[in-house]
Formats: structure tokens, C-alpha cells, sequence
């Protein structure tokens, strides 16, 4: 008795993309943004869109996501065997000619380190935001008020290189930087907004609110 076999072909559906990436120096980019879009039957609008950048020991990616949520995600750059370092950064973001659409950006703080061309390690000034002194310690929720950052030239205030990016282009991520947490925790528990949580959140544990701890959707 013979096995019915399916025999299947690939799908050649990439080869209407492939066009608009290229290799660039070990990365997989996107080197032509106008091009894919209308490819997509997306009317890409530049403000629409913000630009996700991860980064591993050994791996960089980026990928527009729809700021409305109603459209997919699309990979704009890849690469494998390159590490994280401010000069993979720059050759990633000139393949996807970023210097042309200027997304808002978004990434955890290592990936904000690499594109504003901050010094990595434990460094005293992490912040691209004010001059937070990251070694005071005994003021992480005490003090409220910090200078603001004045500029991130290099070879000031940990700053290595010329940045890759505007400042007010970078988008935090609260979830990823803990800011809820540290919200909550240099909260005055007696006001309004403290009792406010409790109410909200009822539930949840005294000490787990008293510190700050929750989860995804409770975000």
C-alpha cells in the first residue's frame, strides 16, 4: 500500500521585498524605506510610525511599529554576528537612512546608551535627561530636583561620541526602566494619590504596593 506524500513549494512571496534590503557591512537593512512602504499598500507618514531598536551581546534589531497599533510591524534591520557597540549602532541606523525619516525611538537604556553615544558600565552620569548622579545613592528618593542635561558633547559628563540620535526623539519605556516602581515608591503614602492605588488595586498586597510591584497589565 503506497503513503499519500503532499509535495509543497516554497513560497516566493520574500523575493517582492528582497529588493529593498541589502547586506551593509553585516547587516540585513532596509535601504529603502519609500520603496517598501507602497510595496506593503501602507502610506507611510514618518510620524505614524515609532522605531524599536534591541540589542543583544551578540545580535542588533530594529523594526517600525505602528504608533495606532492597527497596522503590522515591519523588520527594518537584522544582523547576527555583530555585538552591541555604538559603531554597529551608527552603520544600522545610516543602512536605514534614519538621518532622513527621524522616528521616535524607543529601546532600553543600553540601546539609548549606544545611540546617544553614552559611556556603558557604571558610570556616575547614566541620564541623558538631567545630571542625575548615579553613585549618590543615600538621594535616590530623597532628592527630587536635578539639574537638567545641558548637552552631550563628547568627552563631558560620560559622553563618548557624537550621538546618533536626537535627545527628544527617544521614547522611554516605562515597563523596561522600572519608572512605575520608583514612582510609586517615592510616593507620599498618606496623600491622596497613594490611597488612590489601594483602592484601585485591592487585591494587591500592602507590601507589594508599599513597593512598587506590578505586573504587565497592571502597568
Amino acid at each position: 500500500m503506497k503513503e499519500n506524500v503532499r509535495i509543497s513549494v516554497y513560497r516566493k512571496m520574500h523575493e517582492v521585498l528582497v529588493q529593498f534590503f541589502k547586506m551593509e557591512r553585516g547587516h540585513i537593512a532596509c535601504t529603502d524605506i519609500d520603496g517598501l512602504m507602497p510595496t506593503l499598500n501602507i502610506n507611510h507618514n514618518h510620524l505614524d510610525w515609532r522605531l524599536i531598536v534591541d540589542s543583544s551581546k551578540l545580535s542588533l534589531e530594529a523594526v517600525l511599529f505602528h504608533s495606532g497599533n492597527t497596522l503590522p510591524s515591519i523588520p527594518v534591520g537584522h544582523s547576527v554576528h555583530n555585538k552591541e557597540s555604538h559603531g554597529n549602532m551608527k552603520i544600522l541606523m545610516e543602512a536605514i537612512s534614519y538621518d532622513k525619516f527621524k522616528w521616535q525611538i524607543c529601546g532600553d537604556l543600553k540601546v539609548i546608551d549606544l545611540l546617544l553615544a553614552l559611556q556603558q558600565g557604571f558610570t556616575k552620569y547614566c541620564c541623558f535627561i538631567c545630571e542625575w548622579d548615579r553613585r549618590a545613592r543615600s538621594l535616590y528618593y530623597s532628592r527630587k530636583d536635578w539639574p537638567a542635561g545641558k548637552s552631550l558633547e563628547p568627552g563631558i559628563m560620560n559622553v563618548e561620541n557624537k550621538s546618533l540620535v536626537e535627545p527628544s526623539k527617544i521614547l522611554l519605556p516605562s515597563i523596561q526602566l522600572g519608572l512605575m516602581k520608583n514612582f510609586v515608591k517615592a510616593m507620599n503614602q498618606e496623600e491622596a494619590a497613594f490611597i488612590y492605588l489601594r483602592e484601585k488595586f485591592p487585591r494587591l498586597s500592602g507590601a507589594k504596593l508599599k513597593e512598587g510591584i506590578f505586573i504587565g497589565p497592571q502597568i
